[in-house]
């Protein structure tokens, strides 16, 4: 309990906020840096796992492959993808840029699965019946998966893309053993030094960080459920309740 409370007293000490020659990358930097990593990985992989992955859940091509590829891409080592990367582009590359593409790249790779498997299974869970109405009122393809299936899949596309970026912000904390920053750097070298206040203070700053993201995902998702499918449960319990109570009975539904 007391190094628990001594590494809140690290965090909120003002001279691990200022720079200074004790402090040169203060936390406020090492958190930027942080977001900044995990906001380029997560953006270049729903580039590309978001287009793919509603192309398959619309034409149900592919479909074997999703399944093959996201279930063999989550069995990768996180660590032994992000050293084996660093090496080769360390051979091409300066020593500065060799981390930062070969770390990059590495958490795109780590992304694009969650984000396939939300964007192709959100729109493979619509009803197809839905979908099917839209084609008899004339909508083309584009507009049936504009403006009926992704709006319907969003919760569950968000999902994805909430799943891909927790799991990136855990991998840029373990990514500054190859010389990156992030909040990871102040758990490494707290390590070095032997300073536990640093190191759990470093974990407990990653930790609300993955926390509030996730909150603020969680929250997306409740923002853009569609009404009629949340109260659909709700209704069919309703109309039960009147059918076994009777028609004479009275209700406030």
């Amino acid at each position: 309990m007391d190094l628990f409370v001594s590494a809140v007293r690290w965090i909120f000490d003002s001279s691990h906020w200022e720079p200074g020659s004790q402090s040169p990358f203060p936390i406020q930097d090492r958190l930027l840096e942080h977001l900044l990593y995990t906001g380029i990985a997560v953006a270049i992989a729903a580039v590309i796992a978001l287009p793919l992955g509603f192309f398959i859940g619309h034409t149900g091509r592919g479909r074997q492959f999703v399944i093959g590829f996201t279930g063999s891409m989550r069995a990768l080592p996180t660590l032994g993808l992000l050293f084996f990367l660093l090496m080769v582009f360390g051979y091409f590359l300066s020593y500065d840029t060799a981390p930062i593409v070969g770390a990059s790249i590495a958490f795109v790779i780590l992304a694009i699965p969650s984000m396939l498997a939300g964007a192709y299974s959100g729109l493979e869970a619509v009803d197809r019946q839905v979908i099917d109405a839209a084609r008899a009122n004339g909508m083309t393809e584009w507009q049936i998966l504009t403006k009926v299936e992704i709006p319907l899949a969003l919760p569950l596309i968000i999902g994805g893309v909430r799943a891909a970026t927790l799991q990136v912000i855990a991998t840029v904390t373990i990514a500054s053993y190859a010389g990156l920053g992030g909040l990871g750097r102040m758990i490494s070298n707290g390590i070095g030094l032997n300073d536990y206040d640093r190191i759990l203070g470093g974990a407990l700053l990653v930790t609300v960080l993955a926390l509030g993201v996730d909150a603020l995902f969680a929250l997306a998702q409740r923002l853009t459920a569609t009404q009629g499918l949340t109260d659909r449960r709700p209704a069919m319990f309703r109309r039960t309740v009147r059918r076994s109570a009777g028609p004479h009975a009275k209700t406030n539904a």
